[in-house]
């Protein structure tokens, strides 16, 4: 079966369309098969036309099956129907036989031409098969199967034809769907090897932030004191000298361990450049960014807990608060570093709120702030907005 000229691109072909083409020239040059025998066996007077018609009709069949640019050029199946339509009329002229013809001629019409020129050139071609018939037809000898027989096959073929084009659309939307799918699950395959590997990197720089290098620092401290504590001349302090220079050495490598599995989000930036961006790129409401307080330089798990903190409200707000102006304020006081996010959104109920939520749910940030001794709250209430406040202390070495 020739390809649809209303195809918007030739696709390869399925066993089922395979199966349909077959199927169809096997019909035509057997039914051409059959009227040839026909004239002969019956001793027709013509009969050597009959043949010849069909052998030209058959010829002119192949050529455009086998002729690549029918497929592709709707002008040029055109052109081959056209070839097609006048040796078809030439075995009319010779056999009634050749109304068998015009059945398989109608898909070929249906499937070459745009849909109003196909219902025409079905209703030419059932005309010319009635006319053919009645040319050959004895007086009186017309029935009015000799009508009905290619108005009703005309008619099977176009429901036919249309019930196909309808089941190709149909499984074409389900495979470019299929493909989405495909390229989702990809992405989010790809986002959530990210997310773990984000995940993992902030882990390490709190453990060894909160371990290792906290744990330098004492030994720092603790050698300082055991310095102090002996006479000047002791001779002890110079292996304590040596220890503590190389817990020092050995700080500022665990710190450096520390900025190296810095999320890519504070890599080229402080905190609050972050959260600027992140308030720029925010899609759906107007998003605004203040900074109050003299900016400081904050350790990184807390640089991480605060932008990963505001990440997460942010995506609350664009998801589920409908709201159309939001607010991120960084405030650092003597003592705390604060982090405000306000939207004046939908709001909801607080005591009632999911447990989670893909991630970005309110226990999530809790535990962030909570983890690192902070205060984490939530005002809102139905109709009013929300508001999330989040309060760190301050370190003893950035305050």
């Amino acid at each position: 079966m020739a390809a649809t000229a209303q195809s918007p691109a030739p696709r390869p072909l399925t066993p089922v369309t395979r199966v349909l083409r077959l199927c169809l020239h096997a019909l035509l040059f057997g039914l051409l098969a059959l009227a040839a025998g026909r004239a002969v066996t019956a001793s027709a007077p013509r009969a050597g036309w009959v043949v010849a018609a069909c052998a030209v009709l058959a010829a002119v069949y192949a050529a455009g099956v086998l002729a690549p640019v029918v497929h592709r050029s709707p002008r040029a199946g055109a052109v081959w129907l056209a070839g097609l339509g006048a040796a078809w009329a030439g075995l009319l002229v010779f056999s009634p036989d050749g109304l068998w013809i015009a059945f398989p001629l109608y898909f070929l019409e249906l499937h070459l031409l745009r849909l109003r020129w196909g219902l025409a050139a079905v209703a030419v071609t059932a005309c010319a098969a009635i006319g053919g018939f009645l040319a050959h037809a004895q007086s009186g000898a017309a029935s009015p199967g000799a009508f009905l027989g290619p108005l009703l096959g005309g008619a099977v073929a176009v429901a036919t034809v249309l019930g196909y084009q309808a089941l190709y659309r149909e499984s074409e939307r389900r495979r470019e769907l299929i493909e989405e799918l495909i390229a989702t699950r990809a992405e989010l395959a790809a986002a959530e090897r990210n997310a773990g590997i984000l995940a993992e990197r902030e882990r390490l720089a709190r453990e060894i932030h909160d371990t290792l290098a906290q744990g330098l620092s004492s030994i720092q401290l603790l050698l300082r004191a055991a310095e102090r504590s002996l006479p000047q001349d002791a001779p002890a302090l110079e292996h304590i000298g040596r220890a503590r220079e190389a817990a020092q050495e050995n700080l500022a490598e665990a710190r450096r361990f520390v900025r190296a599995l810095t999320p890519p989000d504070l890599e080229h930036g402080s905190l609050a450049a972050a959260l600027e961006r992140l308030c720029t790129a925010a899609p759906g409401p107007r998003v605004r960014f203040c900074l109050s307080g003299a900016p400081r330089v904050l350790p990184t798990p807390y640089e991480v807990a605060l932008l990963r903190i505001a990440q997460s409200a942010l995506a609350n707000v664009v998801r589920h608060a409908r709201a159309d102006r939001a607010e991120i304020t960084l405030t650092f006081m003597d003592a705390s570093v604060t982090l405000d996010i306000v939207d004046d959104g939908t709001g909801f109920e607080p005591s009632s709120a999911p447990s989670g939520d893909g991630g970005f749910g309110l226990p999530a940030m809790r535990s962030r702030a909570e983890t690192l001794g902070g205060l984490f709250t939530v005002e809102s209430s139905p109709g009013q907005g929300t508001a999330v406040a989040v309060t760190l202390p301050l370190p003893l070495e950035a305050s």
